[in-house]
This record gives structure tokens, C-alpha cells and sequence, in this order.
């Protein structure tokens, strides 16, 4: 009888990349960070397994969108309580905190569900050129924008 055999990652240590967002379109940028996240970049993808792959964007202010979307696109959050409705433009967002935006964009592009969260715990973004994560020996990502 065939069985399938799928590879153990259960001690192997993560591999990390690194991507700079300057000057970077934000779907773009973001369809690639998920694509990492998800390990279709390697040859031992499999939907449900969970690839050890963490990803670090750097420049995460200096991220582009096209059009009109600096003034038209609009983030919600909900504080709970009535009439804690806030929204944001894109500009406002990304002079208040422009991490956030690349990590929502992210989130809605991977799994939702369990697997989903656990991989998005493995998405560092910072505002400048500077990260914490230089023991790691993270690969740099170049793509074409």
C-alpha cells in the first residue's frame, strides 16, 4: 500500500528573510511576504503543514500605494463602545504607524484559522532601516516591483 510521506519540520530552525519596503507597492510587497510566510517558495510545500519561514520588513514607512488610494483608502478599528468608531486614511495611518499597514495587508492575504495566526506571529515589520533579528542571518528578497 503507497503512503505519503510527509517531511518532519519539528527541529529544524527557521529560515529568516529579509525584505526593504522603500519605494515598494503595497500589494505587491505584500502578496510576496505572504507567499514566503506560506512556504511556496520551497519544494516541500504542502497547504496544511507550516513551513518554518519568518519574514522582516525594514522601510516599512516608505511603502507606496497607487492611484488616489493615499487619501481614499480608509482602516477601521472599533474601540467597543458606542460611537468608537476611528477611521483613517492611508496617509494618517502611515504617519501614526506605519507598521500596521503592511501587517493588515498581510494578514488578509494568508489562511484564516489556526494556521493563519500561527503564521503570522512569523511577520516582523519595523519603520526603519534597523531590526533586532541580525543573529539570525536573514536572506535577503529582491523582486521586481
Amino acid at each position: 500500500m503507497n503512503k505519503t510521506l510527509i517531511k518532519s519540520t519539528h527541529n529544524e530552525p527557521y529560515d529568516w528573510y529579509i525584505v526593504d519596503a522603500a519605494d515598494k507597492k503595497l500589494g505587491r510587497l505584500s502578496t510576496e511576504i505572504s507567499t514566503v510566510l506560506l512556504g511556496k517558495n520551497s519544494p516541500s510545500f504542502h497547504p496544511s503543514q507550516k513551513i518554518k519561514h519568518a519574514v522582516i520588513v525594514i522601510n516599512a514607512e516608505k511603502v507606496q500605494v497607487s492611484g488616489k488610494k493615499r487619501y481614499d483608502k480608509f482602516y477601521k478599528r472599533y474601540s467597543g463602545y458606542q460611537g468608537g468608531m476611528t477611521i483613517e486614511t492611508f496617509d494618517e495611518l502611515q504617519k501614526r504607524i506605519p507598521n500596521r499597514i503592511i501587517e493588515k495587508s498581510v494578514k488578509g492575504m494568508l489562511p484564516k484559522g489556526p494556521l493563519g495566526r500561527n503564521l503570522f506571529t512569523k511577520l516582523k515589520v519595523y519603520a526603519g532601516e534597523t531590526h533586532p533579528h541580525s543573529a539570525q542571518k536573514p536572506k535577503i528578497i529582491n523582486f521586481s516591483d
